[in-house]
C-alpha cells in the first residue's frame, strides 16, 4: 500500500474528506460510489463500477485486474490487438 502523507480527521458524523487531488488522480467525481473493505487493520475505499467499464453492460462480468470487463468487450479488444 502506498503512504499519500495526507491525514484528514473523521467528524463527529464519521466522515472524513477525500482531497481533491486524490479525487482527481482515481477518478472519484462527486456523486461517485466507493466501496469499503477491511483487510486486516486497514480500510480500503475503491470507486464502485459495477458494470464494464467500456460499455456499462452489466451480464456476464469478468473481473480483470480489479475492474469488470464484459464478455464482448473483452472479443472486441482480441480482434484489435
Amino acid at each position: 500500500m502506498k503512504s499519500t502523507g495526507i491525514v484528514r480527521k473523521v467528524d463527529e458524523l464519521g466522515r472524513i474528506v477525500l482531497p481533491i487531488e486524490l479525487r482527481r488522480t482515481l477518478g472519484i467525481e462527486e456523486k461517485d460510489r466507493i466501496e469499503i473493505f477491511v483487510e486486516g487493520e486497514s480500510v480500503i475505499l475503491r470507486k464502485y463500477q459495477p458494470a464494464c467499464i467500456f460499455c456499462d453492460n452489466a451480464k456476464d462480468l469478468i473481473l480483470y485486474k480489479g475492474k469488470n470487463i464484459c464478455p464482448d468487450c473483452i472479443r472486441s479488444m482480441g480482434a484489435q490487438l
